[in-house]
Formats: C-alpha cells, sequence, structure tokens
C-alpha cells in the first residue's frame, strides 16, 4: 500500500487485519486481552482504529495469533510505525475531532445530513467564526482561530481539483434561517452555498419546514465512502464531549436507507438554489 497514506487510514486498516487475524484464530478479544493482560477495551479500539499501536503491540499480538511468515509480521510492524505519523492536522495541536479529520481526508465521498448549520466544508471564515463562538462559549479568541483555520484547511477536499470530494449535503431550512453573527454574514454564507452547489462534484439540496416530520430529526449525521474497498464505510455522528463511529454493515445500511428518504423529500438542485437565494433576499437590506 502507498506510504502516503494518513494515518488514521492506516490504523483502521492494520486494526482490520489484526481482527483478521484474531476471527481466523478463533479468539474473543477478552481472551487475546487475558492472554497480554491488558484489557478487552484496549484490544477494541485497536482494532477500531480509535488508538495508536505501537509494533510492539503488533509483535505481541502476532504472538498470540501464531503468525509465523515474519514477512507479514514486518508488514504489520510497518503498518504500525506509518500510523504513528501525523496528519496535516497536527500542526494545529489537540484537534478535537482529528478522527473525523483524518477519515475525511481520505475519504472519496461524503454525504452529509445537516439540521441546524451550514456544512463546515461549505462555511465562509465569518459564519464558521459566528458558529464555533457560539457552539463553545468558553473557548478563548486561540482557540477559536485555530478551530476557523482548520476548517479552512479541511475545505481544500471541495476546491481541490485533482482529487475533488464527491460531496452530497441534504440542508434542513433551519440552517439557512438561523442567523450566525448577523444578516451580513448570512448574505455572505447564502451566496457561496449557491456558488459551491454548482461545482460538478457538489450536489446540494435544501429540505424545506413544508415537509413536515422526516428521518433527520434525530439529528446531522455523515456518510463517509473511500476508494479503496479495503476501507469499510463509516457513518459519523457528532457529541458534546465523544463522538461516535458505525462500520457494522447494518448500521452503514440504516443511515444510507435514512439518506435516501431524506434526498427524496429535499428540493431538486435548482429548485434549492432558487430556495436559497429567496432566504438570502432577507438578509440584504
Amino acid at each position: 500500500m502507498a506510504s502516503n497514506v494518513n494515518p488514521t487510514v492506516r490504523r483502521r486498516r492494520l486494526g482490520s487485519e489484526l481482527r483478521k487475524l484474531r476471527e481466523q484464530r478463533g479468539m474473543t478479544a477478552e481472551e487475546v486481552a487475558a492472554r497480554l493482560l491488558v484489557s478487552q477495551s484496549k484490544i477494541s479500539r485497536l482494532e477500531n482504529g480509535r488508538r495508536s499501536i505501537s509494533q510492539r503491540d503488533v509483535r505481541d499480538l502476532c504472538g498470540v495469533y501464531g503468525v509465523e511468515d515474519e514477512r507479514v509480521v514486518e508488514s504489520l510492524m510497518q503498518m504500525a510505525k506509518e500510523s504513528r505519523q501525523q496528519g496535516w492536522w497536527h500542526a494545529f495541536g489537540d484537534v478535537p475531532y482529528s478522527v473525523y479529520i483524518g477519515l475525511e481526508t481520505d475519504a472519496a465521498s461524503l454525504r452529509v445530513y445537516e439540521s441546524l448549520v451550514v456544512p463546515g466544508l461549505l462555511q465562509t471564515p465569518d459564519y464558521a467564526r459566528a458558529v464555533i463562538k457560539g457552539m463553545w462559549p468558553e473557548a478563548t479568541a486561540a482557540e477559536v482561530d485555530k478551530r476557523v483555520q482548520v476548517r479552512l484547511k479541511r475545505q481544500e477536499r471541495v476546491t481541490d481539483q485533482a482529487r475533488p470530494l464527491r460531496y452530497w449535503v441534504v440542508l434542513d431550512e433551519a440552517a439557512l434561517r438561523r442567523v450566525a453573527g448577523d444578516e451580513r454574514i448570512m448574505a455572505a454564507q447564502l451566496e457561496q452555498l449557491v456558488t459551491c452547489s454548482v461545482l460538478p462534484h457538489v450536489t446540494l439540496q435544501v429540505l424545506p419546514y413544508s415537509m413536515g416530520a422526516h428521518p433527520g430529526m434525530y439529528g446531522k449525521f455523515a456518510i463517509l465512502e473511500f476508494e479503496d474497498t479495503s476501507d469499510a464505510t463509516v457513518v459519523y455522528l457528532e457529541g458534546v464531549t465523544s463522538d461516535l463511529y458505525l462500520e457494522k454493515p447494518n448500521d452503514v445500511q440504516d443511515y444510507s436507507v435514512k439518506y435516501e428518504h431524506l434526498r427524496a423529500l429535499a428540493l431538486g438542485p435548482e429548485q434549492s438554489r432558487e430556495f436559497i437565494r429567496d432566504v438570502a433576499k432577507d438578509y440584504v437590506r
């Protein structure tokens, strides 16, 4: 595999390989943990790629699984070494959702439903700053600046013509109506939405209030898919103190079906642009 794969994705692939070795051995995570005198949760975190894994961990696990081919062991240990390298986001210090950023950076396709705010990849700097300050009122000016910078860096996935992200957004009308900052900021933000919506790799649909109750009322979510078929599709659910990543096929299927319902209920792309333009008139005095 290419050595330029980002560390988040590398950890996921390594974890998947270790899970396969455990299952081939017919062992449970609890049994492995008992053999290595570690917690079962550590084994689970290593396998789902949520925790950095050392070369020593790999060597110990391969010993438990009876892996005799030294080439296999060395290959897995090299993956462990590469998984501990730093992604571009580490230059900004401690980023609370760094796992998601790593996945987003490598994703080929991203489907998003947003209920209250414009998605981060489509935000203007002023709107991003207003949203971040509103959602994290205790954040210092420096922390707000850092989050804005990270958000703008993430947007390169949308503007990168060489490797554009296939981006599909279903946006609730509430995100257009809720004023973040002031009317000037909102007018500029809605203008940017219209501009981005005509990009060939971006599809934007608005879900108006008039549609009533809908499957997205549980809250926002994102579905990330990858070019490499060995990388499982991930459903991302953002939380206040922790995030949830779903990879089980049944969970992914449930959210994929939910997303299809939302797409069917939402206005079409051209109707959505007209809808956004109409709402923007309320912010232009």
